[in-house]
């Protein structure tokens, strides 16, 4: 049991300040692991997989993570607008956790599975089935990241929320980056496309589970301070007008290209570059390991020095730790590893902190409007993530080509140079990059106890 839950007295269990069980904690962290199992797969396997197991040419891959985000642009402010606007005895967002999980696990399976169809034809597969994963990611994961922001409303309350989610989304990324390649070696068997996909559809059957999970332990308890009419218009126009979503935002895209890139070229910098590629496991999973022991200095570490400074702390600190990469020969493995390990640590406490000032964005535009659009501020976070994902994975493939990739032959320097890059340098000065927009963030902790307070108040004058 966490300080929260121990010292709560009988007032913080009513109403929205209400102290999250270890049961609802864990069972929301769940969510997480579910779209991670996906998610991840995606992330660190998609390019790769299509450049050399479905043979589609690099430049095509990045492109159709890049199109793709055209779509993200009118899909994710529109499922926040629904989301919004959803009124069920189960609430506006836990329905969509429930109804979409097993569409989402079935699109993952078809999305790694490679049709003969010709270039043209597969390239056209890939796209269709891609398009249609991100929409359905868009359906589960933006009501599941909104559904912390109304199950408690209290600011370090949910810290420790997101901190139990990316504990549990991290372990998810452990179980994909440490056992994806020995899986789809152990299904294949010799048939790496039929390996990606029985492994699809073993995370695909455990990411529904997870789902369910959550969906049975969670509750909505936060509602809306007034009772002002619905109105999509307004609710656009105060997005617009809140500053420290724009600034979450900017950060949210900048530090998602970052590591879309890099976990998109760590399969490339391993099986060329260290030529091993088995390591990039092990890689993966010591990295992994060390967001998951880090992760737990955020909620502390956020009440000693405020969200705004130790996330610009961590983005510079980690930054250099990721530029540092590039150093290292082929064969110094142990120092590469080293890197990884200590950029993670320094990256880890800034993870649920992004998701925390998200919803406390959301709060600040209600206290200073009067009106509640938490599915729609959450969209802005979706569409961020799958933004930067498809930017960074569409940057690496053009780039990779640009550096003269040829798949599964001896790279040239120029080749190998361009892998180096986008697993260490580019990738740093990005994130490093995410402080210089921090700075002018402006809900500091004395903002969010006041709206907190405020907020409590109104809400209890209209029950």
């Amino acid at each position: 049991m966490n300080s929260s839950e121990s010292t709560a007295t009988p007032a913080q269990h009513k109403g929205t300040s209400t102290a999250l069980s270890f049961k609802e904690k864990l069972g929301y962290g769940l969510g997480d692991t579910a779209s991670h199992f996906v998610w991840d797969m995606v992330g660190f396997w998609l390019l790769f997989f299509y450049t050399d197991i479905y043979k589609i040419p690099a430049a095509a891959a990045g492109t159709i993570m890049l199109v793709a985000r055209f779509w993200d642009m009118a899909s994710d402010p529109l499922m926040g607008i629904i989301s919004d606007r959803t009124r069920t005895r189960w609430g506006k967002f836990r329905p969509y956790i429930l109804f979409t999980a097993i569409p989402y696990a079935v699109l993952a399976v078809l999305t790694f599975t490679t049709p003969d169809l010709g270039e043209t034809g597969r390239i056209i597969y890939a796209g269709a089935t891609y398009v249609l994963l991100m929409t359905a990611y868009t359906a589960i994961n933006l009501p599941y990241s909104s559904l912390a922001a109304v199950m408690t409303s209290d600011s370090y309350e949910r810290a420790g929320l997101n901190t139990y989610r990316f504990i549990c989304a991290f372990g998810g990324q452990f179980v994909v980056t440490g056992l994806a390649l020995t899986l789809a070696n152990f299904f294949g068997r010799g048939d790496k496309a039929q390996g990606f996909q029985y492994t699809l559809v073993l995370f695909g059957i455990l990411s529904v589970i997870f789902f369910f999970i959550t969906f049975a332990t969670t509750r909505e308890r936060v509602q809306p301070s007034t009772a002002l009419p619905s109105s999509i218009k307004e609710d656009v126009k105060n997005l617009f007008k809140n500053r420290p979503w724009i600034i979450l935002a900017c950060v949210g895209i900048v530090s998602f290209v970052m590591f879309a890139m890099q976990n998109a070229v760590v399969a490339y910098y391993f099986k060329y570059y260290i030529r091993n590629e088995e390591s990039v496991q092990l890689f993966n999973v010591l990295g992994t390991v060390a967001l998951i022991v880090a992760l737990p200095f955020s909620k502390p570490l956020a009440k000693r020095f405020g969200n705004r400074n130790v996330f610009i702390g961590s983005s510079l600190i980690s930054g250099l730790f990721f530029i540092a990469i590039y150093l290292p020969g082929p064969n110094d493995i142990v120092t590469i590893y080293t890197l990884n390990i200590l950029a993670k640590i320094a990256y880890a406490p800034a993870v649920p902190l992004l998701w925390t000032m998200i919803a406390d964005s959301s709060d600040y535009s209600e206290w200073k409007t009067g009106r509640r659009a938490t599915g729609l501020y959450f969209s802005a976070a979706t569409f961020a993530q799958k933004a930067g994902w498809g930017i960074g994975a569409a940057i690496a493939g053009w780039l990779l080509t640009v550096f003269n990739y040829v798949p599964n032959v001896t790279q040239s320097a120029s080749a190998l140079l361009g892998i180096k890059l986008l697993v260490s340098v580019i990738p740093g000065i990005l994130y490093m990059s995410c402080a210089v927009f921090m700075i002018f963030y402006t809900i500091d902790a004395k903002t969010t106890e006041k709206m907190k307070l405020d907020l409590d108040a109104r809400r209890d004058s209209v029950r």
